[in-house]
């Protein structure tokens, strides 16, 4: 018997499962909804093998083994054969569970019954479901299951239940969640050429800054959701995929030079947008009290970060300006001969880079 597997005894022999070695284990994650999403994605074999146990209206449970699995199986016979979707397909004609390799590359075993410990509770109805997901708790690991009656594919994952899609259903879905996300985008341009006027002109307030904050989470949150669905489209959703790309380009950088500019304790800043849902983004005044504990009117001033990023200047020579000077206004206002000190040769090429810069703000160019 193979060093590396572990195994069960029923009425048609030893069953041997692969099995983890120790020092594998250990390091062993735990699969996100992502990773999931990602397995069971059109286009997989595994996903091709559900599509068609649904269009064949057969039912099925298929356990992904672990090193917790081998103690809830009785029965069944040994495959330990190569994974394929027809081959997957074929057994789902018989009763019991199919067990796959923790790589989903190898059929285990077949016509295997489940018989997960009672103790986990279950708000299923049906009996193939209850085992399902009784045994992904018991196991801590993932159970799919297919209904016969309603052609729904189940995911259970330790204590966590998803309902795969219908795949025009989720197109429609993810297709207008972009459209969505599209027009927040132009509002969040509209709001960046807002704030480049406010910073030239030094009439920046709090407002401004939360507004923008709020936008940019908005947009983030819309493009986890987007990519969720795009994961589980698999190949169906490469050109949503490629224009949710274009869509949040630079999103990341935009939001950390804003917070770099205005927030004076940054690390507070992604823990506690990440703890908002979409209505509690709507609450300026919390967002406002939370991260600056001044009202929205106030004004503020920013340091430079994002408008300098626009110049030929290197970080370092951005950040010697904001230690000097403090804020962009006092950059913008200051004489040459301090810039030369502080710059040497870069002095002029910067306070013309920053008088191109201003002018195309006033008269509303993108920068």
């Amino acid at each position: 018997m193979a060093e590396n597997n572990y195994s069960y005894l029923d009425e048609h022999g030893v069953i041997e499962v692969p099995k983890i070695r120790a020092e594998e284990s250990d390091k062993e994650k735990p699969l996100s909804k992502l990773d999931i999403l990602k397995k069971l994605s059109s286009g997989t074999g595994l996903r091709e093998a559900l599509n068609d146990i649904v269009s064949g209206g057969m039912g099925a449970i298929i356990v992904i083994s672990n090193k917790n699995a081998f103690n809830v199986f009785k029965g069944g016979f040994n495959v330990n054969c190569k994974f394929t979707p027809r081959k997957l397909t074929e057994l789902a004609k018989m009763d019991g569970a199919i067990v796959l390799s923790e790589d989903f590359k190898k059929i285990i075993s077949a016509n295997t019954l489940l018989v997960p410990s009672m103790e986990f509770s279950s708000m299923e109805t049906g009996t193939r479901h209850q085992a399902a997901e009784r045994t992904a708790k018991q196991i801590n690991g993932l159970v799919i299951t297919v209904s016969e009656r309603k052609g729904s594919i189940t995911i259970f994952y330790g204590n966590s239940r998803y309902v795969l899609q219908n795949t025009h259903e989720l197109l429609r879905r993810a297709t207008e969640t972009l459209q969505i996300l599209e027009k927040q985008k132009e509002v969040f341009n509209e709001l960046i050429s807002n704030l480049n006027v406010l910073e030239a002109t030094n009439l920046v307030s709090i407002a401004e800054v939360c507004t923008i904050l709020e936008r940019l989470e908005m947009i983030k949150k819309m493009a986890n959701i987007i990519n969720e669905y795009i994961l589980e489209l698999g190949k169906d959703g490469i050109i949503l995929r490629m224009r949710m790309r274009e869509l949040t380009k630079g999103i990341e950088d935009k939001e950390d030079f804003i917070i770099k500019d205005y927030i004076s304790r940054p690390a507070r800043v992604r823990p506690f947008f990440d703890s908002l849902n979409f209505d509690e983004l709507l609450d300026l005044e919390n967002i406002s009290k939370v991260l600056f504990g001044k009202s929205l009117d106030f004004s503020i001033i920013p340091k430079g970060y994002r408008l300098l990023s626009k110049t030929h200047l290197s970080k370092a020579d951005i950040e010697i300006l904001i230690k000097h000077f403090k804020n962009l206004d006092g950059i913008f206002s200051a004489d040459k001969d301090i810039l030369e000190r502080l710059l040497k040769d870069d002095a002029e090429t910067l306070q013309r880079e920053l008088s191109t810069l201003r002018e195309h703000i006033m008269v509303g160019k993108k920068i």
